[in-house]
């Protein structure tokens, strides 16, 4: 009887725990809280405040040794890499009291891999019609330290960008939106986000948009992880960076594996933006694109809005 009396407790408490979670949801102040803009210009701010603040006492601390300025930005890049991922996980995990399965281990190797390498293609196919136009030239092969810069400034900027746009933009409207409303949302705010580099315009901006704004939302909706579209946008970023020596969304680095001279119309060159502004870019990355939001509709992992779930 006792045993009996206990379990009749417990579950009574455990009905009176839940209609108090459930009054408390729907709270003003849990709404406004656990508002998509809400939840957005909270992750944004902690992510950002994080690695600026990380990135500074990591600068000032590497003052007093004697490394190079190579080997300085290097560490100052993984840390502030690092402080990204582990700011987005605390934070969300508390927040949103949920596990983070986007940056789960499960599936890490195969998402890197496969990012990587289809990165590393598209940038290459994208370089290979250059070369056939006869708008790229070699001019000198440097020391492979030469990609220590590349590879600090492709990893840090692949993992930032892909937490804030993919991580906390794309998801969190996705909840709401769905998937493809949310893929235009974040598309756009990426190639936005690129109309101040140098020698940018609207059409590189929009460029951009299109080829990397929606096949990194679209390789995150196929995978449901962060690792691929980091794993794509590091490789697309280093190849054509510290690999081939082209600009980058306008950026020209002092060191890279290849020197390298590329003239030409700007159609299939990107100018001085670099060749993201190319027509070919925007092709090949489009059709990867498309090929990935395919196989996801397949697989049933587009997310419908919220008027259509009704």
């Amino acid at each position: 009887m006792q045993s009996s009396d206990a379990t009749s407790e417990l579950k009574q408490k455990t009905q009176t725990d839940i209609q108090e979670l459930n009054v408390n949801k729907n709270t003003i102040g849990h709404k406004i809280l656990h508002f998509p803009v809400t939840k957005i210009i909270i992750g944004l701010t902690v992510c950002v405040g994080a690695v600026a603040l990380g990135q500074l006492l990591v600068l000032q601390l590497l003052q007093f040794t004697g490394l190079g300025k190579d080997v300085k930005n290097l560490i100052s890049g993984v840390i502030a890499a690092v402080i990204a991922l582990f700011a987005y996980r605390f934070l969300f995990a508390f927040y949103e009291k949920r596990a983070i399965t986007e940056l789960a281990k499960l599936g890490l190797l195969k998402n890197l891999t496969l990012g990587i390498a289809l990165g590393a293609t598209l940038q290459g196919l994208t370089i290979l019609v250059i070369y056939l136009m006869g708008g790229y030239h070699v001019l000198a092969i440097n020391p492979f330290m030469f990609i220590i810069l590349p590879l600090t400034v492709a990893l840090f900027s692949a993992i930032f960008e892909e937490i804030l746009l993919r991580g906390i933009i794309f998801r969190i409207a996705e909840e709401k939106l769905g998937s493809y409303f949310a893929l235009v949302i974040s598309a756009v705010l990426f190639g936005a986000m690129h109309l101040a580099n140098p020698h940018s315009s609207f059409t590189a901006a929009a460029a951009i948009a299109i080829q990397a704004g929606v096949l990194l939302a679209a390789a995150y909706i196929y995978s449901r992880s962060l690792w691929l579209p980091i794993a794509i946008h590091f490789a697309w970023n280093f190849t054509q960076s510290g690999i081939f020596g082209a600009n980058v969304s306008g950026n020209a680095l002092s060191k890279t594996l290849i020197t390298a001279k590329i003239d030409g119309a700007t159609w299939f060159t990107g100018g001085q933006f670099g060749p993201e502004g190319s027509i070919q870019a925007t092709l090949f990355c489009s059709i990867a694109a498309i090929v990935l939001l395919v196989l996801s509709h397949r697989a049933g992992k587009i997310v419908k809005p919220f008027w259509s779930k009704r």
